[in-house]
């Protein structure tokens, strides 16, 4: 688990091909890495990925075709910025929200402008998730937990201020650009609990007890 609140900004050193897999190794930047060991889980661009060797400065990871088919990571290369996070830990700050790390899809950028200080994005993501977007709700983009400040049909805006532009890959964002989205971890489960019980409810055997037939056995007067 995530909050998506961004440690570093870090660097692809090197992408190996390994049939529909990719194995990644990161440089970390400035990202604390003296208490990570093997097997420990690092965001890298909103992805989960599980650390498979670690050196003093990175670390490798594995990614699978199913998770490369969903992120911007089929075409990523060498020296790429990608923000990094840590899991968290039970004392940890929850000052984003609740990030899996599990990415749903790929969201085009299809305007930027400068507000003030501020960057406003307009982004336009798969439309099947556009269901999940809903005003002042929070969305991540590329491992960043941001605020959605207005939407239209299944697109949104988002507005990053100075802070967050400097200490993430979306200064660097323009339109045209991809990016990977993770939209809010509550609502996903929200609509399969509804949509199951939905399910289970039209698949129940209907009763034949009726209040007619109630009356007519005399148990209403």
């Amino acid at each position: 688990m995530f909050t998506g609140i961004i440690e570093s900004v870090g660097h692809l050193r090197k992408v190996e091909r390994r049939g529909d897999d990719i194995r990644l190794t990161v440089a970390s930047g400035k990202l604390d890495l003296s208490d990570v060991k093997l097997g420990d889980s690092i965001a890298t661009n909103g992805v989960c990925l599980t650390v498979v060797e670690l050196m003093s400065d990175g670390y490798v990871a594995d990614i699978s075709a199913e998770t490369v088919s969903l992120t911007g990571f089929s075409h990523y290369q060498v020296g790429k910025a990608v923000n990094l996070e840590k899991a968290v830990t039970p004392t940890t700050r929850l000052g984003g929200h609740m990030v899996s790390g599990h990415v749903d899809g790929i969201a085009q950028v299809e305007d930027r402008q400068l507000r003030g200080q501020a960057i406003e994005f307009w982004l336009s993501p798969p439309q099947e998730l556009g269901r999940y977007i809903a005003h002042k709700g929070s969305i991540t983009i590329d491992g960043v937990s941001l605020t959605v400040n207005e939407v239209q049909g299944h697109k949104f805006r988002l507005t990053i201020v100075p802070h967050t532009a400097g200490e993430t890959t979306l200064v660097d964002l323009k339109a045209g650009d991809s990016v990977n989205i993770e939209v809010d971890l509550i609502a996903r489960h929200l609509e399969r609990l509804m949509t199951y019980g939905s399910q289970q409810a039209d698949a129940a055997p209907k009763s034949e007890v009726t209040m007619e037939l109630l009356a007519r056995s005399g148990f209403l007067r």
